[in-house]
């Protein structure tokens, strides 16, 4: 499924309809797994599809391909192919995705920062034990 958040925010920039550069911004990352993933090809370099998998072990196939064609579309992160007997696919950021990455770490401290002021100990979703593999 596509993001409809960033789907309407790109259709309306190509018919000029557009005013606000902060929800532009928040669309290139906004999805369930974007900022995750940015985060963990900012923090330990290249990925291939299947450790991705495993880091996220609640996202779907479906949803995690579209997630990364969407960050590839958005010029966020790369996507390389290496052929022979099975193919391999690796991942890494951009040069443009990190400098996505100063608002995504200030967004991390706020956020940080409102957890401890509830009092709460979330749980989180990622498998922070995988690392990528060559």
């Amino acid at each position: 499924m596509t993001d409809v958040v960033r789907k309407d925010v790109l259709a309306r920039l190509q018919d000029g309809d557009y005013s606000c550069a902060k929800e532009f911004t928040l669309a290139m990352f906004a999805g369930k797994w974007k900022l995750i993933i940015l985060c963990h090809l900012d923090a330990h370099g290249t990925f291939r599809f299947n450790d991705l998998r495993r880091l996220l072990p609640r996202v779907t196939h479906k949803v995690l391909t579209s997630q990364l064609r969407e960050l590839e579309e958005d010029q966020l992160i790369s996507r390389r192919e290496v052929l022979g007997p099975r193919k391999k696919v690796y991942y890494q950021i951009t040069p443009l995705g990190h400098s996505l990455m100063p608002i995504i770490d200030a967004m991390c401290d706020w956020g940080d920062a409102r957890i401890a002021q509830l009092r709460v100990d979330p749980t989180f979703s990622a498998d922070e034990s995988v690392l990528p593999t060559e």
